[in-house]
């Protein structure tokens, strides 16, 4: 590729990053044993855990900003590439069934649409404009939240997404891999968990990968705890959609209320199969509309919905 003004400004740009940094001590890899490859892989991996653990004050700032965003109604929504949007993709798909979030409560957006998920969509993570449509398309509010996810905290898609939607008033989060990125600067919330260079030089699906994975987690599953979406560490917002979640729903039931089978299953059945709403029957003797129109007025919230059944 010949060189133009433009690639040697990427270059030198990328050459500053930690993520595409090179290891000499790695150079011979290729002629070590494959269980010694493990082993520096795994030592590799340890070592992510600390570094998020280094942003947790930052990483809670976010999550309670956005959870007091969502409990007026807003939406949490992903932007990234390659693999930081498939990232983003999986954490928002797997919030309806874990939590019983409306469709489109939490988005997931990748650059190039659904085929990247699949397959490298070549140019995508560059395409500005792309990033500003689906912005647009999703018509945002200041009670949103959009994350940008993108290793290098300098990937176009991510950035242009962060500020277009802080320009449209919504809350803004960019998760990133290195210090003092673009992604960073153009947030609200920076959250740059420096992980290192990689085992394979600048393959960031890997401690980066990793690293992004367990903060979208954090940001997810706190911001659902904190909507009143879990009962102590139940999933009693769960939406029972097959046998093994069916069968789930009745073990939470018996963890939080110490009901038999018998008790559980009339709950359940009275209930249209709604985990919260059973446990609420079961531990405060309510019926189950009555129990309905309390969590109704306690906002989802379990516990608030069994203290003002005690003190009817």
């Amino acid at each position: 590729m010949p060189s133009t003004p433009a690639l040697d400004a990427l270059r030198a740009q990328l050459a500053h990053l930690t993520t595409e940094a090179f290891r000499p001590e790695l150079a011979d890899i290729d002629r070590l044993p494959t269980l010694d490859i493990a082993t520096v892989m795994n030592a590799d991996d340890a070592t992510v855990a600390a570094a998020v653990a280094g942003r947790l004050p930052a990483i809670a700032a976010a999550i309670d900003a956005t959870a007091e965003r969502m409990a007026r109604g807003g939406r949490l929504v992903y932007a990234g590439a390659g693999t930081a949007g498939r990232l983003g993709v999986l954490d928002a798909s797997e919030c309806p069934p874990t939590f019983a979030t409306e469709p489109g409560r939490v988005v997931g957006l990748i650059a190039g649409g659904p085929e990247a998920l699949l397959t490298a969509v070549e140019g995508a993570e560059d395409d500005a404009e792309a990033a500003a449509a689906d912005l647009a398309a999703l018509g945002l509010t200041p009670d949103d939240t959009v994350v940008g996810v993108s290793a290098s905290g300098r990937t176009p898609y991510a950035v242009t997404a962060v500020t277009r939607a802080r320009a449209a008033g919504a809350l803004t989060v960019g998760l990133s891999c290195n210090e003092n990125s673009a992604l960073g600067a153009a947030a609200d919330h920076p959250i740059e968990v420096v992980v290192g260079p990689e085992l394979l030089t600048g393959s960031t699906r890997l401690k980066a990968g990793t690293a992004q994975k367990l903060v979208l987690n954090m940001i997810s599953t706190i911001t659902m705890i904190r909507l009143g979406k879990t009962y102590g560490n139940l999933m009693v917002d769960l939406r029972a959609s097959n046998a093994k979640l069916r069968a789930r729903s009745r073990h939470i039931v018996a963890l939080a209320t110490g009901a038999d089978d018998a008790e559980i299953e009339a709950a359940l059945t009275a209930t249209g199969g709604e985990v919260k709403h059973a446990i609420l029957v079961l531990l405060s003797g309510v019926d189950a509309a009555t129990a309905g129109r309390l969590l109704e007025e306690a906002g989802g919230h379990l516990r608030a919905a069994l203290e003002a059944a005690r003190e009817r």
